[in-house]
């Protein structure tokens, strides 16, 4: 539970500052009604600490114990015994010092508990709808910041299982391919070893960071490449024009690896001969745009429908990142199908 409002600093000394405009007034009606400066001074003092530590009992209480629905009518009793609690101390208290050497002040003080129950009463009651309010305010606080955390905790959950999700599909095409070489081209298959090595080994060190500049990405997306070249041999071809300004830019690490196995899937998969990926970075309207264009042949292929996993995952990872779903988008054209990914960048 949060601690109590007077612990603020600004709460703090607000509130001493009206505590001890209280007193001042509390003093100046005493001696307006014929009391000397001294008495009156006693009596605005020793009846205000105590409205003030019974003020005090109240914030305390509350932490603990916040009221719902019909509950509220025990803090309304609890107002009222404490005011009558305070109204009694204070009458004996007062009762016992200044009636003692003023003459008429105990007949003042009978005739003035009533105001005394009603001022102290009020202000109670005040305390306590303060005390109420800051807290239930403190408790939202603290159940938008806890529904905060498991939203971040389970954002990043469903991100992490997208990611690892990508993996197992490629690396068994590479150990199928690497299973393919070993009799008829071994020194092809240890290569793509040491390059599987490499890229999964780099996947590990990425799976630590949410982003990384275009520039490293590149160079983790050539380790693909590499492995895909040896499994394809000369049918695989890409080219990559980066303006040098992108270079720099930030987006999710191992975000691009998706796009362009979907890509090389519908580029090769049903298409005979060589094909080219060709991918492209540039800046518009302070978003990184990414391009990634691969022929299909629309007679065997349905680029259309074909986002498949890979994209979809992709497609997923940005709206959990931005809360948008415009940053992915894929077109159909003349034989090449195009995907376009657009990164925001904040700074």
């Amino acid at each position: 539970m949060p601690n109590t409002p007077y612990s603020m600093r600004r709460f703090a000394i607000i509130f001493s500052i009206c505590w001890a405009v209280l007193i001042g007034d509390h003093i100046l009606v005493m001696h307006w009604f014929g009391l000397p400066w001294n008495a009156a001074i006693i009596d605005g003092l020793i009846s205000n600490v105590l409205l003030f530590l019974a003020s005090l009992l109240v914030m305390n209480t509350l932490r603990y114990y916040l009221p719902r629905g019909e509950q509220y009518v025990n803090i309304f009793f609890l107002c009222l015994l404490l005011a009558v609690l305070w109204l009694l101390i204070t009458k004996w208290i007062l009762k016992t010092w200044i009636g003692s050497f003023h003459t008429g002040y105990t007949d003042m003080l009978y005739h003035s508990m009533p105001i005394r129950f009603g001022i102290g009463f009020l202000l109670l009651g005040c305390m306590t709808m303060i005390s109420i309010l800051w807290y239930n305010q403190q408790e939202q606080k603290e159940n938008e910041n806890r529904k905060a955390d498991a939203e971040k905790l389970s954002k990043e959950a469903e991100l992490f299982k997208l990611r690892q999700q990508l993996q197992p599909h490629f690396l068994f095409n590479s150990l199928n391919s690497i299973n393919a070489l070993i009799g008829s081209r071994p020194e092809e298959a240890r290569k793509m070893v040491q390059q599987l090595s490499d890229f999964l080994r780099g996947t590990l060190k990425k799976e630590e960071t949410q982003w990384v500049t275009l520039q490293e990405e590149l160079q983790y997306l050539q380790l693909y490449l590499d492995i895909e070249k040896v499994r394809f041999g000369n049918r695989l071809a890409t080219h990559i024009a980066c303006d040098e300004a992108t270079h720099q830019l930030k987006l999710p690490a191992l975000l691009l690896q998706p796009i362009v196995e979907n890509a090389i899937k519908f580029g090769l998969y049903d298409t005979t001969g060589e094909t080219l990926i060709h991918i492209s970075t540039m800046i518009r309207d302070k978003h990184l745009v990414i391009k990634v264009i691969n022929p299909f042949d629309p007679e065997t292929s349905s680029p259309k429908q074909g986002t498949g996993f890979g994209l979809k995952s992709v497609q997923r990872r940005l709206y959990l990142l931005f809360a948008r779903t415009d940053l992915l988008s894929t077109e159909a054209k003349e034989n090449n199908f195009t995907t376009i990914v657009k990164i925001p960048q904040t700074s």
